[in-house]
């Protein structure tokens, strides 16, 4: 008896339409249609009657058809997804480039592959091998690398944005380094700050490179020359801005402002100076460049070169989108986001303000009696 039982439910499951296996050519006999017809219903292409299309779909829903990913990719030439690679995963710059093209992506049906390349050539040749026909395009932060050559290498293949390094051909995005952080020094300068250290980046990376133009630009109005006894080096990390916060309070005349060429060294360096017992921003304006989440909420709050980060990974993405619907680079397009100086407490704008407004109230007028 069990035996039977056992029997007619194979029978009863290899019978039934309701299968997770149904191909399109069971779909496309159920709805009375052909196979190009189911296919042109789920690819939204080509002209097929409301009539037909709703039959399909009715035939799609009743056999709980799943479309082949892979199979339907080859026959639209389209993955929907793209490659991410960035020079590290770690931080919070990178992980809100990556929220901003995740952000873009989702909105159009996109998903994403993101690896680190640690600024590796060898890493990023190994990932761009591994993706190549898996994705419909790239976008790739390469501020380390020599960008033209890596965009006429990606181009032959597929369409690709590059992110921090403007090449000579292919589309690209960076920010106004160099403006952002001559805006930075002149309001240090309007504060009355005349001796500005400033901690660089590493000395291969393209940001760090514009940051340190704008910085020397700047200083040269205010001194005739940029001193480079005020320049420390630096990589971005939290450790780098603390240990040179610590040579910088070697220096004698001790600067009066210090700014760091992105927010992590500045957090770093103001970890250093409350240790050493330097007051913010009483004693030393600290101020940085990214406005990275977190540099609001640190203690003081910090002054900063604002970036829409976010932004930026949502216009390469944008501008990425436009590269594949045109089945290529097209021109090629270029953008430059621009900065905007945020001003917190750290800078002390508020205490110079202060000290102004003292300074301005009139003496009061003294009664004395002989």
């Amino acid at each position: 008896m069990t035996r039977t039982i056992t029997q007619k439910t194979t029978e009863s499951r290899r019978s039934s339409p309701l299968r997770a296996s149904a191909t399109i050519k069971d779909v496309a006999a159920r709805a009375h249609v052909s196979v190009a017809t189911v296919s042109r219903v789920l690819n939204q292409t080509g002209l097929v009657q409301k009539e037909t299309s709703l039959r399909v779909s009715r035939a799609i829903h009743a056999l709980q058809y799943v479309p082949h990913a892979v199979a339907r990719s080859l026959s639209i030439r389209r993955t929907n997804t793209i490659g991410v690679l960035l020079p590290d995963l770690y931080g919070e710059f990178f992980s809100e480039v990556i929220r901003g093209i995740d952000v873009a992506a989702r909105r159009h049906g996109y998903h994403l592959l993101v690896s680190g390349s640690h600024s590796d050539s060898n890493e990023m040749n190994a990932m761009l091998s591994a993706v190549r026909g898996h994705v419909d395009g790239l976008i790739v932060m390469s501020p380390e690398l020599d960008g033209a050559n890596l965009c006429s290498r990606l181009r032959t293949t597929q369409p690709v944005v590059l992110l921090n390094c403007m090449p000579k051909t292919g589309s690209a995005i960076t920010i106004d380094n160099e403006g952002g952080a001559r805006s930075m020094v002149e309001h240090l300068a309007s504060l009355g700050h005349r001796w500005i250290a400033f901690i660089k980046g590493p000395d291969n990376n393209a940001d760090a490179a514009e940051r340190l133009r704008g910085f020397r630009a700047a200083s040269a109005r205010i001194h005739g020359v940029a001193d480079v006894r005020l320049e420390f080096d630096g990589d971005f990390s939290e450790s780098a801005g603390y240990e040179a916060a610590r040579h910088i309070m070697a220096l004698d005349p001790r600067p009066t402002a210090v700014f760091a060429a992105n927010d992590a060294m500045a957090i770093g360096a103001l970890c250093a100076f409350r240790e050493l017992g330097i007051q913010v921003p009483e004693d030393l304006a600290v101020t940085g460049f990214d406005d990275i989440p977190i540099a609001r909420y640190v203690t003081p709050p910090l002054t900063t070169v604002s970036v829409a980060i976010a932004e930026l990974g949502r216009r390469a993405f944008e501008l990425l989108l436009e590269a594949v619907d045109e089945r290529g680079d097209s021109d090629g397009r270029r953008e430059i986001l621009p900065t905007t100086l945020v001003v917190r407490q750290s800078c002390g704008a508020a205490l110079a303000a202060k000290q102004r407004q003292q300074r301005r109230k009139p003496l009061q007028k003294s009664h004395v009696t002989f």
